[in-house]
């Protein structure tokens, strides 16, 4: 009894590998299917131009991710930019144009690098006056600290 209940066991391990082969090899097979399935898109551009559209959309950041930028990201917002940028690309825009585009519906938020100007002076002089300020208070925090461990005069409280 136990020698069938061990060859059943055996079967049952059996059929649980071979669907593992048929599972790996049917990812194996379809994976350079959707692989040309992604890259079809970019079909009929030059390497030239496939180059620029993918440093392009390493510049940009995704909307809809926190910091992912557009090359990476696979939200539906991000796929529609990419093909907003390929039609651009493709009617002869610059990058700066399509930047330029872009800035003016997304905002700053869109690029790595937002420019200079009034609105971003924070975001770029924030690190530096943060730092300052948890400098001073270290500062202070020590000077305090020195001053409390000065020496007390003895005399004080005595009679004379």
């Amino acid at each position: 009894m136990s020698r069938n209940l061990l060859f059943a066991g055996g079967a049952v391990l059996m059929a649980v590998c071979r669907l593992r082969v048929l599972l790996c090899s049917a990812l194996i097979v379809a994976l350079p299917a959707w692989q040309a399935g992604v890259w079809a898109q970019t079909a009929g551009q030059t390497v030239a131009e496939a180059e620029r559209f993918h440093l392009l959309t390493q510049e940009l950041r995704c909307v809809v991710c926190q910091n992912e930028n557009l090359a990476d990201s696979t939200a539906p917002l991000a796929q529609d930019l990419k093909r907003e940028i390929r039609e651009q690309m493709a009617a002869g825009q610059s990058d700066d144009e399509i930047k330029a585009f872009l800035v003016a519906r997304y905002g700053d938020f869109i690029t790595y690098k937002p420019p200079v100007r009034a609105g971003t002076v924070l975001l770029w002089a924030g690190p530096l006056l943060f730092l300052l300020v948890v400098a001073w208070l270290w500062w202070r925090g020590k000077a305090v600290v020195r001053g409390a461990l000065t020496p007390v005069d003895k005399s004080f409280g005595e009679n004379e």
